[in-house]
């Protein structure tokens, strides 16, 4: 009976560390779940969070510089134009939608003063990205430009607009021949000799007759208005702006 007895208390503690065991082991697991959790899913409530630095941000594009928007007056109004090393002095220059030579051309021309196409087969308007074409008789009407071809490089040309002076510098001369498409098209292109290149400067065309030269090599052709088959042409860039 004692030793019944005996076995049953020792049973019972056994039992009983066991138990004291597990719920140690239990709680322990307990406090790491509870750590865990800490770590992971930030302070506890009531708590204020640390602030974080605020986020890098991401440069702003600047805009691609272009060219200003054509001045439409530019277009419709006269202007007038000097060229002091062959002695023209206020030419007007009168603008008309068109193309360089054509009938409404031929006719401002013959007026004794320069005109300027302008509009999808002409130019652009004084001091404007692009070609400002201008052109005038050599021998009738007075002649106006007689003396272009003697244009050389580095001489200047002033068309006074309102109160604005745009003075070009001359840096080439070209020949236009009025039996090309081809040739007529690096006249007319908007970067001068250039068809199809996107202008980025002002530039100009003084464009006249070269009846005498063509004649002098017995080429006597002439097109529909009477102009003769070669343009002697006197390229520019813009080089200054001033107040008149």
């Amino acid at each position: 009976m004692d030793r019944a007895r005996g076995t049953r208390r020792a049973t019972a503690a056994t039992v009983v560390a066991v138990l004291v065991a597990l719920v140690g082991c239990s709680a322990a697991a307990s406090g790491e779940d509870t750590a865990r959790t800490a770590l992971t899913s930030g302070p506890a409530s009531g708590t204020t969070p640390a602030a974080s630095a605020p986020a890098a941000q991401a440069p702003t594009a600047t805009p691609s510089s272009q060219a200003p928007e054509p001045d439409p007056s530019k277009r419709s109004r006269n202007a007038e134009m000097a060229i002091p090393s062959i002695g023209i002095q206020e030419l007007t220059v009168v603008p008309y939608e068109g193309t360089t030579d054509d009938p409404a051309g031929t006719r401002i021309q013959d007026r004794g003063v320069a005109a300027s196409p302008y509009g999808e087969r002409g130019g652009v308007g004084p001091g404007e990205i692009g070609n400002y074409l201008v052109t005038a008789h050599r021998l009738s009407a007075g002649g106006p430009m007689r003396d272009l071809p003697s244009v050389g490089v580095g001489d200047k040309v002033q068309v006074t607009f309102g109160d604005t002076v745009y003075e070009y510098t001359i840096t080439e001369t070209r020949t236009t021949s009025f039996r090309s498409a081809a040739s007529l098209a690096e006249q007319r292109a908007a970067v001068p000799g250039e068809p199809g290149e996107k202008p980025t400067r002002a530039m100009i065309t003084l464009s006249t007759c070269a009846t005498p030269e063509d004649d002098a090599a017995g080429n006597f052709w002439r097109d529909a208005q009477g102009n003769p088959e070669h343009r002697i042409d006197k390229i520019g860039v813009l080089s200054a702006t001033r107040t008149a």
